[in-house]
C-alpha cells in the first residue's frame, strides 16, 4: 500500500477543511457576538447571558486555533496568509483590536485599557499582528479578575505591544512554555503551545538589519498579573 500521508493532495484537502471550519465558526462568533450586542440591561440578568458570553470566548478560542494552523501551513505550495508587512499607524491596529474584542469582554464586565502614542507609524504584517494581540486578549480573558490592558510603545528603537491583565498570573507551566517558544523550541505539549508558537513565528518573520521579533511571558506586569509581549524591529 502507498503511503499518501505526506501528499500535496491530502495537505491541501486538510487546508480546504480547516478554512471551511473556521469559516462556520466565524458564522456561529457573529451570530454570539450580535445576540450579546442588542441584549437589553434586563436580560442580561437573565442567567443565558453569562452563558452566551461564555460561548462566545469558546468560539473565539476556537477560531483562534484554526486561523492560527491556517497562518503555520507552509507544508504545500504558497502560505495561506502571506507574510504582507506595510507602514500603518499604530492607532489603526488598536482600533481594530479593540472592535474585535469589545462585545466579549463587554459581556464578561471586563475593562479594557488602551495606551499607545496616537502618531507613531511602524512596519509590519497588520492582519498577522492583529491575530496575536486578539488572541493575547482573549486569553487574558481567563486569568483576568476584570481588567486587561493593551499598550504599544516605542523603546530603544523596537516596537512593544504588551497585553497585560490583573489575575494570578500566568501558571508555571505557560511561563515555561513561552521561555522554550522565545528561544526558538517548539513547545507544544499543553494548549497554550499553538498560539504560542504562532506568536513567535509572527515575531520572527519581523526582521530589520538581521534582527527578528521576539515574544515572552511574565507575571507581575503593570496590573499585577500576567503579561504577554512581542517585540517587533
Amino acid at each position: 500500500m502507498d503511503d499518501h500521508t505526506g501528499s500535496p493532495e491530502l495537505f491541501m484537502f486538510l487546508a480546504s477543511t480547516v478554512h471551511d471550519m473556521k469559516n462556520s465558526i466565524s458564522v456561529l462568533g457573529g451570530t454570539l457576538e450580535n445576540l450579546l450586542d442588542q441584549a437589553r440591561p434586563e436580560q442580561q440578568a437573565d442567567p443565558a447571558y453569562p452563558q452566551m458570553a461564555h460561548m462566545l470566548y469558546q468560539t473565539r478560542r476556537l477560531s483562534d486555533n484554526l486561523m492560527q494552523l491556517l497562518a503555520l501551513y507552509k507544508e504545500v505550495g504558497k502560505p495561506t496568509y502571506p507574510f504582507e508587512p506595510n507602514t500603518v499607524p499604530v492607532r489603526d491596529l488598536v482600533q481594530q483590536v479593540v472592535s474585535q474584542v469589545r462585545i466579549l469582554l463587554e459581556s464578561k464586565q471586563i475593562t479594557l485599557e488602551v495606551e499607545a502614542p496616537p502618531e507613531l507609524l511602524w512596519t509590519f504584517d497588520e492582519d498577522l499582528v492583529i491575530g496575536v494581540l486578539a488572541h493575547a486578549v482573549n486569553n487574558a480573558v481567563r486569568y483576568t479578575r476584570d481588567r486587561i490592558r493593551l499598550a504599544i510603545a516605542e523603546r530603544d528603537g523596537m516596537l512593544e505591544l504588551s497585553v497585560a491583565d490583573n489575575g494570578m498570573g500566568f501558571p508555571p507551566s505557560m511561563l515555561e512554555a513561552g521561555a522554550l517558544v522565545g528561544q526558538g523550541v517548539n513547545f507544544l505539549t499543553n494548549s497554550s503551545g499553538l498560539g504560542l508558537f504562532f506568536a513567535s513565528e509572527v515575531a520572527r518573520m519581523h526582521k530589520r538589519r538581521q534582527v527578528g521579533g521576539t515574544i515572552r511571558l511574565e507575571n507581575g506586569g503593570p496590573l499585577g498579573g500576567g503579561r504577554f509581549v512581542l517585540t517587533l524591529p
